[in-house]
């Protein structure tokens, strides 16, 4: 088989490692849902490149066995928590797989592994695969290097100044019980 007969969304996983084949585009952020709401820029044209490797591999004596390498890159523009301006984030994704019979096996094998070991599959969502790992390399705290215009690091909120220069309605209430009781505080 060749590349062009693979679907990113529904991939043969086996046939695509045997095959030792390779698929790659370059895609609008948009076409990646969960990525592009995290994206500070509505619709933002920024591109997500990725290409997927696949080939496979036999452990000493054993049965060979479906592998993956994915490259991804984009550069989404993120919120800076500094100046709450847009902020193009770039990442980068280069990990490798190891396609396994199930999902028991996958998760019992990814524990010990290097690699991430993921449930084999005829109709695999390459395409999921390659938004999650862009996903996971979002930053905590996105924020430029410098950022382009001042920070403002303090506050001045003009009803909260107006609010201490009122007097604090507790008071008044304790001249008038003072004023009816001979300020003794205890009750009549």
């Amino acid at each position: 088989m060749k590349a062009k007969d693979f679907d990113a969304r529904r991939l043969d996983v086996p046939a695509f490692a045997q095959a030792g084949a390779t698929l790659s585009a370059e895609e609008a952020l948009g076409a990646f849902p969960r990525l592009a709401g995290e994206s500070a820029v509505p619709d933002a044209a920024a591109p997500v490149r990725w290409q997927a490797h696949g080939e496979t591999r036999a452990p000493l004596g054993g049965t060979p066995v479906p592998w993956m390498h994915l490259l991804a890159d984009a550069s989404v523009p993120l919120v800076c928590q500094r100046c709450l301006n847009p902020v193009d984030t770039p990442l980068h994704a280069d990990r490798w797989f190891r396609f396994v019979a199930d999902e028991d096996t996958a998760a019992l094998e990814d524990e010990e592994a290097e690699e991430d070991v993921l449930a084999s599959s005829r109709e695999f969502d390459l395409h999921a695969l390659i938004e999650d790992e862009l996903l996971m390399e979002l930053p905590i705290t996105p924020r430029h290097e410098a950022c382009p215009v001042p920070v403002r690091l303090s506050a001045a909120d003009p009803d909260f100044d107006a609010a201490e220069d009122k007097p604090n309605p507790f008071a008044a209430l304790e001249a008038l019980k003072a004023k009816a009781g001979g300020g003794s505080g205890q009750p009549q």
